[in-house]
């Protein structure tokens, strides 16, 4: 009998996937636990990587790249765990981690969806859940209230940098670095929106989770390192744009026309003031480099709300 199901998704991250793996060592030899890998078709090694070095991992070797969302379903549907765990490929997992997530899904059945505290490579701590978006939530975001006012519930709810990182909560969106959820939960809330290739599939299935009746919780208790950025590193400049086209796709799915356009505006007016910024910066800062880079950054925003092409050279930083 499988108790648990881990699935991993992994594109052209090879150097991490094997400290992934290996972290999950306890759990891989516990006949109780089955793990799946789903490649989404990588040329950089990393499928043989997994076939050779972990034959009793399950590895599924996708023909194209399916993108985040639509790849885990392809791991949840071959899963037959009560519990199901996805994990991205550039996480170490802590000793207990998985241990102590299970034990608090086994104490609060109402728990839909579970996370734990995102470690850095520094072992410091990071933000690893937000306010669901709201056009206020977004707006404060555009002109930096949350930044000007920290400590302010009315202009910090969207990344919420008020919020005690070492406080058990509810939350309304966790972050698709780590998820931890139910297969009676998973039967009613149903998989991952597959029109969601990269980004925003996170925000999306925390409101179905909540919106269907279950607990979205923060859980600080376990802790892992997550690196960051294992695919998107490559070309961060296009994986930034893909993150605020799968933004609008969710306001396009929840919202109206209107709230659709208002959020539009208000993404242009944040972009247009970082570009101000980060040009400033990028002649009196001590990193002109990195301003320059956040620069275009924003400035191929503004180009793709306004629907204008836009050459970025180099996607390297």
């Amino acid at each position: 009998m499988i108790r648990l199901s881990i699935v991993i998704v992994t594109w052209n991250a090879k150097k991490y996937v094997a400290e992934c793996l290996d972290s999950l060592q306890t759990c891989s030899n516990d006949p109780e636990t089955e793990i799946i890998v789903v490649d989404n078709s990588s040329t950089d090694g990393t499928p043989e990587l997994v076939r050779d070095l972990y034959p009793r991992i399950t590895l599924i070797r996708n023909e194209e790249n399916l993108g985040f969302a639509k790849a885990n379903n392809v791991g949840i549907r071959k899963s037959i765990g009560e519990y199901v765990f996805l994990i991205n490929s550039d996480v170490h997992v802590l000793d207990g981690c998985v241990e102590q997530m299970m034990d608090y899904l086994k104490q609060d059945p109402r728990i839909g969806l579970l996370g734990p505290k995102m470690l850095g490579a520094d072992r410091n701590s990071y933000r690893s859940y937000m306010g669901e978006p709201t056009l206020w939530r977004c707006f404060c975001r555009a002109l930096a209230l949350d930044v000007l006012f920290p400590n302010s519930r009315n202009f910090g709810g969207y990344l919420m940098p008020y919020f005690k990182r070492d406080h058990i909560a509810e939350v309304d969106v966790l972050n698709g670095w780590f998820w931890a959820t139910r297969r009676e939960a998973l039967n009613q809330v149903g998989l991952l929106d597959e029109t969601f290739f990269m980004y925003g599939e996170d925000i999306d299935w925390s409101k179905r989770f909540r919106e269907a009746g279950w607990k979205v919780v923060y859980f600080p208790k376990a802790e892992s390192i997550h690196y960051g950025g294992a695919s998107s590193s490559k070309a961060p400049i296009r994986f930034y744009i893909e993150m605020q086209k799968a933004n609008y796709q969710y306001w396009k799915k929840h919202y109206g026309r209107a709230s659709q356009l208002t959020y539009l505006l208000m993404n242009w007016i944040e972009q247009s003031a970082r570009l101000i910024g980060h040009t400033f910066m990028r002649f009196v800062g001590k990193k002109p480099s990195d301003a320059s880079f956040k620069a275009k950054r924003s400035m191929a925003c503004i180009c793709w709300i306004m629907g204008i092409r836009y050459r970025t050279g180099s996607d390297a930083r």
